[in-house]
């Protein structure tokens, strides 16, 4: 019996070890590797055959550094006003399509489809899209709202430092909702109809029946976009590239100091490493991922008590 029990186990880590192998070398590795990286210094004049040698244990040099860093507490501020534009409104967006969607009538398909088309496409290509629709002279949102007497005529969406952040936000929400709107599509589908005919025998409207029943039981659809849209803006780092043209936005004034106004935290991120500051970098990787952590956990708390 033993003996029989120690096979199937062998057999079951030969299935799981090429896996293993796998996530241990790229996902694994660099995980450990960053973290040993964010407590060393790493000279920019390091040769890149001999940068371990050349490292430098600092410490905690670089997480106490983080706390006196004025423009990685801006990144900080930015990244939650991005979240505050895109995950509440993404999530309403995608409730709503899946709920038009949901009933049945000509050509629901070929609007599904549609609205699902934008999340397949690469986000550097979303991002050259939308400056196209962003343009001055020729964008289509500029003529439309100058049009009517919403903005004055070539007004630059993505150079202004006040509307910069906002227009990068709206073009990400029109990415995403595509897939919210599968998922809240799957979970509306498996409400059993007999809830809802119970609803209306004693007298719910529609409203009532998204109140009481459909969002109380796409939930924890609710809880995972929170989530993962929360994730997607502790990193989000293509759409500031490809949008401002990797620049990080235009100037703005902030309490005396000048930052940049779409300069989120993964961009910031990503221009640590750019500039050589690895050690840095690293630890600003972990910073974020503990942020990430702390608010998926306060999520899942929250739900759970409301559930």
């Amino acid at each position: 019996m033993n003996n029989n029990r120690f096979m199937e186990n062998i057999k079951a880590y030969a299935f799981i070890f090429p896996f293993l192998l796998v996530f241990l070398m790229f996902l694994g590795y660099p995980i450990f590797y960053s973290l040993w990286l964010s407590v060393h210094e790493v000279p920019a004049y390091s040769d890149w055959y001999n940068v371990i040698n050349d490292m430098d244990y600092v410490g905690g040099k670089h997480y106490l550094g983080l706390l006196q860093d004025k423009e990685f507490a801006w990144t900080l501020i930015l990244t939650f006003y991005y979240g505050v534009l895109t995950i509440p409104t993404t999530i309403a967006l995608s409730l709503f399509l899946a709920i038009l969607l949901q009933k049945s009538f000509f050509g629901r398909t070929f609007f599904r489809s549609a609205y699902f088309l934008p999340n397949v496409l690469d986000l550097l290509v979303i991002g050259v899209i939308w400056i196209l629709l962003y343009r001055p002279e020729t964008g289509i949102l500029n003529i439309l709202f100058h049009a009517i007497g919403l903005l004055p005529e070539k007004f630059e969406f993505l150079t202004n430092p006040y509307s910069c952040l906002p227009s990068i936000a709206v073009a990400m929400v029109f990415k995403g909702a595509g897939f919210g709107m599968i998922l809240f599509l799957t979970a509306i589908n498996n409400i059993p109809k007999s809830t809802y005919e119970a609803a209306q025998i004693d007298g719910a409207n529609e409203w009532h029946k998204l109140w009481y029943i459909t969002l109380p039981l796409v939930r924890p659809i609710v809880l995972f976009m929170t989530i993962t849209g929360t994730i997607a803006c502790l990193t989000a780092f293509t759409e500031v590239y490809a949008m401002t043209t990797n620049s990080g936005g235009p100037p703005v004034t902030f309490f005396g100091e000048t930052f940049k106004a779409a300069n989120l935290s993964g961009y910031y991120l990503y221009r640590g490493f750019i500039d050589g500051f690895y050690g840095k970098a690293a630890a600003v990787s972990f910073v974020l991922l503990t942020i990430a952590l702390v608010i998926s956990f306060a999520n899942m708390k929250i739900l759970k008590k409301q559930d």
